[in-house]
């Protein structure tokens, strides 16, 4: 049998954890995501690497932790020593594609070998030649916006706005005036699906990889009408954490940059924004996931449609969450771990290979992802992998998989070494200089009541430390609070 193609999508910072039915709200609609998870595996307990764009972009290039391959933070630009999964597969015959964000390190997907459309950094995609001549192609007007709410001082309500900036990530909530195929979403469905129509006319037999990295549907949350109008704001209910006033927090929680809900770089409490208008974010949000979906959707439909279902597998997930709305009221992300962050979508479809309709609780990580890949191309790194492959489990090959996890960050738009531990419905965050949290998420789902200095769980709190300290010796993690930014810095050189 042929090695099986693989179709990689990644959406980019989704909302997931706490929202939608989990809330009491509407149900946020993902009818592609969900469809291929009833025909392969969804997975229920997810979880990032690290919870910020670059480093996990990089994880998921190298299966190794950001403590590792050095990219600590956004755009460290450490150069690329490490083995990569691209190039491995490349070895094993695979003709690689890349279309979308890459945001990953230095360089470019062109720089491991992948064709397509790519650029360096974060970017803008309605920048970029190739979006001129796809309007062009289709005979579509550039994007245009109307601004619903902002959380950044230039963008104000009802104003009609063009994102030409060179980096896409306003801090704003809009709908689409223009048609939504002049959305970011659906420019990287054509681009891949015009490749696919060649694979498939090409009769070739050699195996291909593709990856489809979205903007969205981090900020801007910026949907097409139609799917604006599939939820009503007013029956999104208040976040139970959205007032929580941080007293039992370290103090990473009250860091926030944002217009309006911000003063001296600290979160104002409490939120100076009415919730009506947050419902107004939030629909956006939840609609431009949607659209993504839908965007999406038309590569699942052409891919069943040129005939190529039956021996490719895809995966389909996001970098991290994002804390929207979360304890306290914040806009975008920084150095806490809270489960809104943490948790992530994934699932997975291997016609022939693993039984349909599985919903899996196991704790999986994105470190999991490359060894998945080097599985599938039947091949392996040098180096041992923190990850490992999810196939035995998917196929029914093992009893258990893991007891424990570990994530970590080194802050975002601050500077902070954060560890978390998570085993069964625990959860313990080690923050340097700061106060360590635990948490029950059976009893407190949204991370209320810190129980830190609970001492009925005690024992509880010892076991997760210790287990904390193996991954840790594990996997070399010898960074500290004091060498963040000179190992961020050493990177930007």
């Amino acid at each position: 049998m042929a090695k099986p193609n693989i179709i990689f999508i990644l959406n980019d910072h989704q909302a997931y954890y706490g929202h939608g039915k989990m809330v009491g709200g509407p149900e946020i609609r993902r009818p592609n995501f969900e469809r291929l998870g009833k025909e392969g595996a969804i997975f229920t307990r997810a979880c990032t690497c690290t919870p910020l764009c670059g480093p996990a972009r990089r994880t998921m290039l190298n299966g190794l932790f950001s403590h590792t391959h050095g990219e600590i933070k956004n755009d460290s630009l450490v150069p690329f020593t490490e083995e990569t999964y691209i190039p491995a597969l490349a070895k094993q015959g695979y003709h690689n594609y890349y279309f979308g964000k890459w945001h990953a390190g230095p360089g470019t997907a062109h720089d491991l070998g992948c064709e397509g459309y790519s650029y360096p950094s974060y970017g803008n995609p309605y920048i970029t030649p190739d979006y001129e001549e796809y309007l062009k192609e289709r005979d579509l007007p550039y994007i245009e916006v109307e601004i619903i709410q902002s959380f950044q001082a230039n963008l104000k309500k009802g104003m009609m706005y063009k994102p030409k900036l060179s980096v896409y990530s306003e801090n704003a909530a809009g709908v689409i005036t223009t048609p939504k195929e002049t959305h970011e979403s659906y420019f990287l469905a054509h681009l891949a699906c015009k490749k696919l129509e060649e694979i498939a006319r090409s009769k070739t037999s050699q195996p291909f990889h593709m990856r489809i990295d979205f903007w969205g549907p981090h900020q801007p949350y910026f949907p097409a009408r139609e799917f604006f109008d599939q939820y009503d704001p007013k029956k999104i209910p208040k976040r139970p954490n959205f007032e929580d006033d941080l007293s039992d927090k370290p103090k990473i929680y009250q860091y926030d940059h944002h217009y309006r809900i911000s003063k001296n770089k600290k979160l104002i409490y409490p939120n100076p924004v009415p919730w009506e208008e947050w419902q107004e974010v939030l629909a956006c949000n939840y609609a431009q996931q949607t659209q993504i979906d839908d965007a999406a959707g038309r590569i699942l439909e052409k891919i069943k449609e040129l005939g190529l279902t039956e021996n490719t597998i895809i995966v389909w997930t996001t970098d991290h969450g994002d804390g929207l709305a979360c304890h306290g009221g914040h806009f975008d992300k920084n150095a806490y771990m809270p489960e809104e962050m943490v948790r992530i979508p994934m699932a997975i479809k291997f016609p022939g290979e693993i039984e349909k309709g599985q919903v899996r609780d196991e704790l999986v990580s994105l470190i999991d992802l490359v060894p998945t890949f080097l599985d599938i191309a039947g091949t392996s790194f040098k180096t041992p992998l923190p990850g490992t492959s999810l196939l035995p489990l998917l196929r029914g090959e093992l009893d258990d998989f893991r007891e424990d996890l570990m994530v970590e960050t080194h802050g975002h738009f601050s500077s902070h070494l954060g560890r978390l531990i998570v085993k069964d419905h625990y959860k313990y965050i080690y923050n340097e200089g700061d106060m360590d949290e635990l948490y029950d998420l059976e009893k407190d789902p949204f991370e209320l009541n810190n129980l830190i200095n609970d001492s009925k769980h005690e024992k509880i709190l010892v076991d997760l430390k210790g287990r904390l300290k193996k991954w840790r010796e594990k996997t070399g993690d010898r960074v500290t609070r004091k060498n963040i930014m000179g190992r961020h810095l050493k990177g930007l050189k």
